[in-house]
């Protein structure tokens, strides 16, 4: 019959994007699929491994006493770049490494915990900004990243929010970690796998989280090669280590107790000693002092009491443990590697996102969260509450070491991670590819040249034969700012093209352009744009001991003029002069912070919506009962876990509100009336950031206070960190002691729902600024 068609012969008929021939019948047409992309012949796998907040001295081919052998193999086998740089944090670290794009360009000027409005910080990766993994799928590589992610916005962490800035939409075939910026090692307070939250309730009593993501990246390597034998992987593994809270292993612990007493000003001296034998800087380069500034200073160890000492030395026993277990989890990738016969075609990155941070304060802190508190609040704020010195390290505490560690762990630099100077932004960098980069004999395998981290993408693609596509998602990409180290890896005696480079962050400048780098350090927010500036010759100076600004102020005004112009074309301002404006939310975001009814059964809600339910303000919880009998009990709600929160249960029929203020536990009781319908918690704050707690009980319509808990600290910052569960007591403990005894504790069919009222704010906005901003800064 014809078709109304005949004139056209059927062998011309077809369909648009198709490349065969289509007749009326298979035997008249000629199949044709599309080509998968392809690596280049013989391409080789790449690992990154990124540490979180780790200095430049913390390994052994970097001066460190650490073991770290596995590390040390690496760097035998390739490269150690001395004189690497990296953004001050986190954040526009991670997206300046996938995207070789300057941090402020890639929209993270800062954390992804807020969105002030502005292009540079948008928190968001732009729908024209390429990634690694994108240009790696593109071809032909498996692409796969375990561990920290943060370049997700907190806000959109939750169900039915954009996850444009996820793992998966930004190149990753599979992902397995954190989307946060921090986390507890043994607790995590959620983990993601792909697109969705890992359903789990309570972590295995051995449960450690860097062995946790480990076991996951070996599964995917090997998961791999069972289903392709020569399909090339890019694996991103980025380690919630080192940042804190500094939690470890007992068994990783061990190795170094006793290790340093002897502190950190003779630990400092002999890094650089090794740092000099290892040719990483000359004989006489000079170390800088022990930082003295205001709010930078680190006492001399031989000052300190001898409680002090012994309290301080067990905080860096901890660190080195669980650089120890870093080291650990490199060496199962590489034995795995090595099994599969691909170690020496795999190029292997080990690097830091930015440098040793001084967060844990002047003394260090047993309570993580607590010392993330600043600003006006009440003298008898507590930032270290005090805890048996013991479990230090394990999981019932967060804690930080004291900022002395933390110049130590960034020897031989001044300051620390936030800051512009080198002890913030100069870290190892180890790269390693036997087949692709041998290295000669009399080859030190140290390189010199400056290089920074937006220039790891430009090398990996030409180490690997890869071209980028020129779009993304039918946009033009945008072009990367970084430029290949290929050249100077495989020949020393080459120069870096990577000539000169800005930094800022919260209002902390840098300019470095061929030798020379300019400083400033940023104190007070009505000078933000009014720098004082200081300039060094890191050719000899590489510590920056020596300001030379006054000798020579016309490099001081080019490099000035240079910075400036940088800064306007990298979407650098607006400079922030009031911490409102850079701490600013999106309007839409308030709405977390409305009446929620939660039943039972409910999974754990996401930190940041449950934080908006309490954070300041008076809240009530409501919760309903159905035929309740006093052989009904367990867990009705908790939120928070052992570095902060408070729970409400039932045990024998007695009503029990636990309050967990970082770490201090207070207890109140009350008995149950006969045939209780409704329990309600309520939380009256107080301007001085306390909440005084009424705990009623309803029978019948008869309303009873059963019990009351007065002044307490409230939970603010980051805490309570794991959000809201009804029915149980997920995931981290808020009380140990209801923990050992009765575990997760879930209450059966008498629990309907629970209702979270949220009430007026009481702690005046300047309070409030000042804690999120201190908070957000250290979540990095």
């Amino acid at each position: 019959m014809a078709d109304g068609n005949s004139e056209i012969p059927d062998y011309a008929r077809g369909y648009e994007g198709f490349e065969g021939r289509v007749g009326r019948t298979s035997s008249q047409s000629t199949p044709w699929w599309k080509p998968e992309p392809s690596a280049p012949a013989g391409a080789p796998n790449i690992v990154v491994v990124l540490i979180d907040d780790m200095g430049y001295s913390d390994i052994s081919p970097f001066g460190a006493e650490i073991d770290t052998p596995n590390i040390a193999a690496l760097a035998e086998r390739g490269f150690r770049l001395s004189n690497y740089h990296t953004t001050p944090v986190c954040s526009p670290a991670r997206a300046a490494l996938l995207t070789g794009l300057n941090p402020h360009r890639a929209g993270y000027g800062s954390v992804a915990n807020s969105d002030p409005g502005f292009p540079g910080l948008r928190l968001e990766l732009a729908d024209d900004v390429l990634s690694l993994p994108e240009i790696l799928r593109a071809n032909g590589y498996a692409t796969y990243a375990v561990g920290k992610w943060h370049l997700a916005r907190d806000a959109n962490m939750s169900p039915g929010r954009t996850r444009d800035s996820w793992p998966l939409q930004r190149g990753f075939d599979s992902y397995y970690g954190s989307l946060e910026g921090l986390n507890s090692f043994f607790y995590p307070n959620q983990l993601i796998a792909d697109n969705s939250v890992v359903d789990v309730d309570e972590y295995p009593d051995d449960y450690y989280v860097t062995d946790d993501l480990t076991d996951r990246a070996v599964a995917q390597i090997k998961s791999l090669r069972a289903h392709d034998a020569d399909k090339p992987f890019f694996l991103y593994f980025a380690h919630i280590a080192m940042h804190g809270p500094h939690q470890v292993k007992e068994s990783d612990l061990e190795k170094y107790r006793g290790k340093y007493a002897d502190g950190w000003d003779a630990v400092r001296q002999r890094r650089f000693e090794r740092q000099v034998a290892e040719g990483l800087f000359d004989e006489g380069t000079p170390i800088a002092e022990r930082n003295t500034e205001p709010g930078y200073d680190a006492p001399p160890w031989d000052e300190l009491d001898v409680a002090e000492q012994e309290r301080f030395a067990k905080y860096q026993e901890v660190y080195a443990a669980m650089v120890d277990s870093v080291d650990q989890s490199v060496g199962r990738i590489v034995d795995t590697l090595t099994e599969l016969g691909e170690l020496d075609n795999t190029i292997i990155v080990f690097t830091s996102d930015n440098g040793g941070t001084a967060e844990g304060g002047p003394v260090g802190t047993r309570s993580y969260f607590s010392q993330f508190v600043h600003g006006p609040v009440p003298s008898d704020w507590e930032r270290d509450v005090p805890h048996d010195e013991d479990l230090i390290g394990s999981a019932a505490l967060g804690v930080h070491y004291p900022r002395g560690w933390g110049q130590a762990s960034n020897t031989p630099f001044r300051f620390y991670k936030g800051q512009t100077f080198a002890g913030g932004v100069r870290v190892p960098f180890v790269l390693s590819w036997p087949d692709g980069l041998p290295r000669d004999a009399d080859d030190s395998g140290v390189r010199r040249q400056y290089a920074y981290v937006t220039d790891l993408v430009p090398t990996l693609l030409e180490l690997a034969g890869v071209e980028a596509p020129t779009e993304r998602h039918g946009k033009p990409a945008q072009s990367r700012d970084g430029v290949s180290a290929a050249g100077f890896l495989r020949d020393g005696a080459s120069n870096s093209d990577h000539t000169e480079q800005y930094a800022e962050f919260g209002g902390h400048r840098g300019f470095y352009r061929e030798g020379w780098k300019l400083l400033s350090l940023h104190r007070d927010p009505d000078r933000v744009d009014d720098p004082e500036w200081e300039l060094y010759d890191v050719t000899t100076d590489p510590a920056e001991t020596h300001d030379v600004a006054a000798e020579h102020p016309d490099v001081v005004a080019e490099l000035a003029r240079a910075w400036d112009e940088a800064a306007w074309r990298n979407t650098v301002f607006p400079l922030y002069d009031s911490p409102a404006d850079q701490g600013r939310r999106r309007p839409d975001e308030e709405r977390y912070s409305d009446p929620v009814r939660i039943l039972a059964g409910t999974p754990t809600l996401e930190r940041y919506r449950s934080s908006k339910l309490i954070a300041y303000r008076d809240f009530d919880i409501e919760i309903e009962l159905r035929d309740w009998t006093r052989a009904d009990e367990g867990v009705l709600v908790a939120h928070g876990d052992p570095q902060g929160g408070y729970l409400l249960c039932i045990e024998d029929g007695t009503a029990h509100f636990v309050f967990n203020s970082y770490g201090r536990i207070a207890r109140v009781s009350g008995e149950l009336p006969d045939g209780v319908d409704t329990l309600v918690l309520r939380a009256v704050a107080t301007p001085q950031v306390r909440w005084d707690f009424v705990l009623e009980a309803s029978s019948g319509g008869q309303v009873e206070v059963i019990a009351k808990l007065d002044n307490q600290f409230q939970l603010v910052g980051m805490a309570p960190w794991t959000g809201i569960s009804v029915g149980l007591d997920a995931r981290g403990p808020v009380d140990l002691e209801l923990r050992e005894r009765r575990g997760v504790f879930r209450f059966g069919s008498a629990l309907r729902a629970v209702t979270y009222q949220p009430g007026a704010v009481r702690v005046p906005a300047a309070i409030r600024r000042e804690i999120d901003e201190s908070a957000e800064y250290h979540a990095d």
